[in-house]
């Protein structure tokens, strides 16, 4: 087992004993991280609050702002960054605790609206449902008449931003956005944010050999997790786990001719981070301008320990002022 070098959160962790139950489900400890309330008239940096997307899917958006904005003479207009949180595809919600109190920092530190969608898990809804669930979500945005999104959102600005899996989602929902970008307009994404995002694959990367043993997400649970999200009877080679299977995406050309650009973060002690580099040289061979942001660190530190998070907050800062024109 490689030595680490950072002390993992303490948590009743659910990638350590994934538990699968009849009825293509799994055991989801409600404890394991607490939920948060949306604070629409709190006195915090930040207000949110939630709105439904779909009710038959049980999807909706948490809306975040900060308050300062909102007390300005004149609305000034954001950037909007489109939120998906992390978990395998399997685990957590919009509201949990950790990914509530990083997008309100993320809004707050980066001065952003910040939107977070609630999607739909696997196994109960195999991929592709969360990236359909994230185009409903861009839709909404799109089309609504919300006061918050209408006073405070700049739709020219939109950036999809995601942790872990919902690193993965962002890039999956980007490449489609992409795809149907004159339907999405007058929202027009800029670019992507991959924090530490979710791929894998048949061949193991060195980082996945070497942190097999990860006390926070080891191999076996990331090989699980794909298990459960993928459509039923492919392999860790299909795209939705491996962006570099067949050459990638023919809509990576599409993202290329829009001119967006892509911020990839990864570090030193996630068996992803691989996987993370070697989506940056796919990237990078179509043509798609990258910035990356890689130091030490084990798997979504900066959502676990909101004091190794600075660095990432102005790191997320400097790449939207720089892909803003």
């Amino acid at each position: 087992m490689a030595s680490q070098r950072f002390t993992r959160p303490i948590f009743d962790n659910p990638f350590l004993k994934i538990q699968e139950l009849p009825g293509d489900t799994v055991k989801r400890n409600s404890e394991s991280l607490k939920q948060a309330n949306s604070d629409p008239r709190g006195t915090s940096l930040v207000i949110s609050r939630d709105v439904t997307l779909d009710t038959n899917k049980k999807t909706w958006l948490r809306l975040y702002i900060p308050r300062r904005v909102t007390k300005a003479s004149t609305p000034k207009k954001l950037p909007l960054i489109v939120y998906y949180h992390g978990g395998g595809f399997v685990y957590f919600h919009a509201n949990t605790f950790i990914f509530d109190v990083f997008c309100q920092a993320l809004s707050e530190r980066v001065g952003a609206m910040v939107i977070s969608l609630e999607y739909r898990l696997a196994p109960e809804h195999r991929l592709p449902a969360a990236y359909d669930d994230a185009m409903d979500g861009l839709h909404w945005i799109k089309s609504t008449k919300d006061e918050w999104v209408t006073n405070y959102a700049d739709l020219s600005r939109v950036y999809l931003y995601g942790t872990s899996a919902g690193g993965n989602l962002a890039y999956h929902a980007g490449l489609r956005a992409a795809a149907a970008a004159k339907e999405l307009e007058p929202l027009r994404i800029k670019g992507l944010i991959l924090h530490h995002p979710y791929f894998s694959g048949k061949n193991r990367t060195e980082s996945e050999e070497k942190l097999k043993d990860d006390q926070l997400l080891p191999l076996h649970a990331i090989d699980k997790m794909f298990d459960l999200c993928l459509p039923k009877g492919v392999d860790h080679d299909h795209e939705y786990c491996n962006p570099c299977a067949n050459g990638g995406s023919k809509h990576l050309d599409d993202m290329n001719e829009l001119g967006w650009k892509v911020l990839v973060t990864g570090v030193c002690e996630d068996p992803l981070v691989d996987a993370a580099r070697n989506c940056v040289k796919l990237l990078e061979e179509k043509g798609i301008k990258v910035y990356k942001f890689f130091r030490d660190g084990y798997h979504a530190m900066e959502v676990f320990d909101q004091s190794m998070a600075a660095a990432l907050y102005d790191a997320t800062r400097d790449f939207l002022n720089a892909s803003k024109n």
